[in-house]
């Protein structure tokens, strides 16, 4: 995936272990950043499916069964 160069602010003690981290693994601060992001999104991920299924439940959204997708789609 190509990568697209980014300018961040953070806040002193953050970068001080963002720079001894690094150190310690051998890594490039980018490579730790993305990866930090990268399980940050999951975890995100997990947390909006988990308040989707609240509604759900409350009944403030509606789910569609898998056959109604299709045949809205013409692939039945």
């Amino acid at each position: 995936m190509p990568a697209v160069r980014m300018n961040i602010s953070l806040d002193k003690e953050i970068a001080d272990e963002l720079e001894s981290i690094a150190k310690e693994l051998g890594e490039k601060k980018s490579h730790i950043i993305r990866d930090a992001l990268m399980y940050y999104f999951d975890y995100l991920d997990v947390k909006i499916a988990e308040e989707r299924l609240k509604r759900v439940e409350r009944g403030e959204e509606e789910l569609i069964p898998l056959e109604e997708v299709k045949r809205r789609l013409g692939l039945e």
